[in-house]
């Protein structure tokens, strides 16, 4: 049988290859067997299940090369090195840039056996740990993200993977759609969320205070500097800078904004100094960068240093069966701020909810919903119909009866023989449209993830997208 975890095996010489393939089949290991470190580069990924046996000494890319790479790419990937008699020095050095062993030939394969079983044992338990941190991290992101639609449910399961990564990000969405929140949730879930967390609206900075703001300032560099102040990248460094609008920043200090992103350094206004900067830039925008780039209305250069990975945040007419789930969570909210008694929403309220463009996306219908709550204009629940969406006969029913088997999975805490109960519905076909609209009971269970006694998310925690 199979041992779980593969192992790259790379060597030049092939009798060496024939005799390690021949041992590790026999111990149950899946090969993957390169002759070369440049063949085998392309084999070594972030979260590769297995383990990495180079030969130190081959032509081009050798052992030593292979081994930097894939430190570069994991630091937690087992490099095991293969010595020749006389390379002992060479492979401390291996050891001292990450190798997790070497052994020097010619060896006892009960000895080669037994590294590789310990290497592939440790390389188990790192991806499991991963593995069990993001499920974490997702459950903990339903708090904030809050939504059981398919989109939402691929936001947050995006977030959570970039979240345990350190790239650069551009967040694309309309307004209100939660550009903000996904930032903050990147920073919060992420390895830097203990340092400072500098959110930056390029829009709301004049032109003449655009230097000053990022790179900051000395004493005395210009009328009405009476002390020193760091910028804005100054002050991020550990952290995340969230440069929310950066479409609406002038072109030159795009410019400056490039150089320091790229050098790691930021000089104050009236200073010769450079300071070092370690952030992690999470930008957003209404509009494609790369187009306005493309028409000479943001700088290239600067699209391509932020835009290692491009997240789209969809609009709330993209996920619609969200639209009851979020007004709920928002008029509770209200109404425990306010002091009020909550006020429940009819399944009529919500499909003339759900029939609503929301051009405001969620800040509209967080909005909607404190004046609901507030008892303030009750328009704001029945004029959601005023600007009716234009869907079939058919794609309406489907809305509709995806909400109310929502709504009453929520109330039932997840208990099918309630839900079946209320909505007068055999449990078969109860299932069957569970499993045509992606309604996992499990999400709605009691003590499963957190809800109140009402079966709603918490009050009074982090907000959901806005």
């Amino acid at each position: 049988m199979p041992e779980s975890a593969p192992v790259l095996f790379v060597d030049d010489e092939a009798p060496m290859r024939e005799a390690v393939t021949q041992w590790l089949n026999l111990a149950g290991f899946e090969l993957i067997v390169r002759e070369s470190g440049s063949a085998a580069a392309a084999d070594v990924c972030e979260d590769f299940p297995g383990i990495l046996i180079t030969d130190l000494r081959m032509e081009g890319l050798d052992g030593l090369g292979l081994l930097q790479l894939a430190q570069g790419v994991d630091p937690e990937l087992p490099v095991i090195v293969i010595t020749g008699h006389g390379d002992v020095e060479t492979a401390v050095k291996a050891m001292r840039l990450g190798a997790y062993d070497f052994i020097e030939k010619p060896f006892e394969p009960d000895l080669f056996l037994g590294v590789v079983r310990r290497a592939t044992e440790k390389r188990r338990l790192v991806i499991e740990n991963r593995r069990l941190r993001r499920t974490v991290g997702e459950n903990a992101l339903a708090s904030r993200i809050v939504g059981t639609s398919r989109a939402a449910e691929r936001l947050r399961a995006s977030v959570a993977e970039l979240a345990s990564t350190d790239v650069s990000v551009i967040l694309y969405g309309e307004t209100g759609a939660g550009k903000d929140l996904i930032a903050r949730c990147l920073h919060d879930f992420g390895r830097r969320q203990k340092a400072n967390y500098v959110a930056v609206n390029c829009a709301a900075i004049p032109d003449t205070m655009v230097e000053s703001e990022f790179f900051g300032y000395e004493a005395g560099a210009f009328t009405g500097a009476v002390k020193a102040r760091p910028g804005k990248l100054e002050h991020a460094s550990g952290g995340t800078l969230f440069l929310d609008e950066i479409d609406s920043m002038p072109l030159m200090a795009q410019g400056k904004l490039l150089r320091a992103l790229q050098e790691r350094v930021t000089e104050r206004l009236g200073s010769n100094r450079s300071t070092p900067v370690d952030l992690r830039p999470v930008a957003a925008s209404k509009i494609d960068l790369r187009r306005a780039g493309e028409e000479g209305r943001f700088r290239l250069d600067l699209y391509y240093r932020l835009s290692v990975v491009e997240l789209h945040i969809p609009p709330l007419r993209e996920r619609r069966e969200d639209i009851p789930l979020l007004f709920e969570f928002f008029a509770h909210s209200a109404a425990e701020s306010h002091g009020r008694a909550p006020r429940p929403v009819s399944p009529a309220v919500a499909d003339r909810l759900m029939s609503k463009d929301w051009p405001g996306n969620v800040r509209e219908l967080r909005n909607a919903a404190e004046r609901y709550a507030l008892g303030i204009g009750e328009s704001a629940a029945d004029g959601a119909a005023a600007d009716p969406v234009r869907r079939t006969l058919s794609e309406e029913v489907e809305a509709f009866e995806r909400a109310m088997i929502e709504r009453s999975l929520i109330q039932a805490g997840g208990r099918l023989t309630v839900v079946m109960d209320e909505l007068g519905i055999p449990r078969r076909t109860l299932t069957d449209k569970m499993a045509r609209y992606g309604l996992d009971r499990r999400r709605y269970a009691e003590g499963d993830g957190p809800k109140t006694a009402d079966g709603f998310p918490p009050i009074g925690g982090n907000p959901p997208t806005r």
